[in-house]
């Protein structure tokens, strides 16, 4: 879940309060500061913050220029979409943007997909996730272009960079940079031998081996366009907009999309349909993803 700091200055002291969250799931925003428009989003002036806790917990947010660090990366949609985040600036769902906990805000890294080697350029403009055991939650167009937004958590390696200008302005605009070159094979193995050792979050379920084998797309390619197709087949089908480890998030994502939420062991699904036709389950999912859930899905059953 989403964790959102008191920020008055850049001297000011940090409070988070949140809880965990898995596919979207995120908490509401305590910002003090004056929430800028997305027109006028700024590098500048950079935040660093002050020491601050989370459940016994201490983090030490530093201007730290060589972070390079293995973890699970999960993602939230658009239930705060227009909010404040930590930074001051109006939260945009399908922008590549995300929280880390230590890092400046704003500061740009690369996020690679360690089953798959896909790596994205994401711009940190706020504060999380309060799971110890996530390393960053990406927002729902970050998870999108990283082929995550169904998976709802994957084992991400976060490298801090200093893209040119181009880069900058293109995700200050809500934007998706050009993909990097996909991280070789060998350094994979590497990586993924170190984020073996770390525990895993709840939530948590590895990939299959034929999501693990896929073919990468071409480097610095674009990101391909989400699919708008049902599956293969019959109805009846449902499209899945979210899962979440907190109730009360689904409930209120539900509530604003008219949709409902369905308990599956911790986690709480949130759904609409059933759709007799493929057809209509793709109309639903256009109009989803225009309200802010680009990782809605479509998947078979009511």
């Amino acid at each position: 879940m989403r964790l959102l700091p008191k920020l008055a200055a850049a001297a000011a002291m940090l409070t988070l309060a949140g809880c965990g969250m898995m596919g979207g799931d995120v908490a509401p925003r305590t910002n003090n500061a004056p929430t800028r428009p997305a027109d006028m989003v700024s590098d500048t002036p950079v935040i660093v913050g002050a020491p601050y806790s989370i459940a016994g917990q201490r983090y030490v947010p530093s201007d730290q220029a060589d972070y390079d660090e293995v973890g699970y990366a999960s993602w939230y949609g658009g239930e705060l979409e227009g909010r404040p985040t930590a930074n001051g600036e109006a939260f945009r769902p399908s922008a590549v943007s995300a929280a880390h906990r230590t890092l400046p805000l704003p500061s740009y890294v690369e996020v690679t997909r360690l089953d798959t080697g896909r790596t994205i350029l994401v711009r940190i403009n706020d504060r999380g996730p309060a799971d110890p055991n996530r390393l960053i939650d990406l927002s729902a167009g970050a998870a999108e272009q990283l082929g995550i937004a169904d998976n709802g958590m994957a084992q991400v390696r976060v490298r801090r960079v200093n893209p040119p200008e181009g880069d900058r302005m293109t995700l200050r605009r809500g934007e998706a940079a050009l993909r990097r070159i996909d991280t070789p094979q060998s350094l994979l193995e590497i990586l993924r031998e170190r984020v073996a050792r770390l525990p895993r979050p709840s939530g948590y379920a590895p990939p299959s081996a034929t999501t693990s084998a896929a073919t990468p797309a071409a480097p610095n390619a674009p990101r391909p366009p989400a699919t708008n197709r049902a599956p293969s087949g019959d109805g009846p089908f449902s499209v899945q907009i979210g899962a979440f480890s907190s109730r009360e998030r689904a409930e209120i994502l539900a509530r604003r999309l008219g949709a409902r939420v369905e308990q599956s062991g911790n986690i709480y699904r949130v759904r609409t349909g059933p759709f007799a036709t493929a057809a209509a389950a793709e109309a639903e999912l256009r109009r989803l993803r225009s309200a802010g859930q680009p990782g809605a899905v479509i998947q078979r059953g009511p």
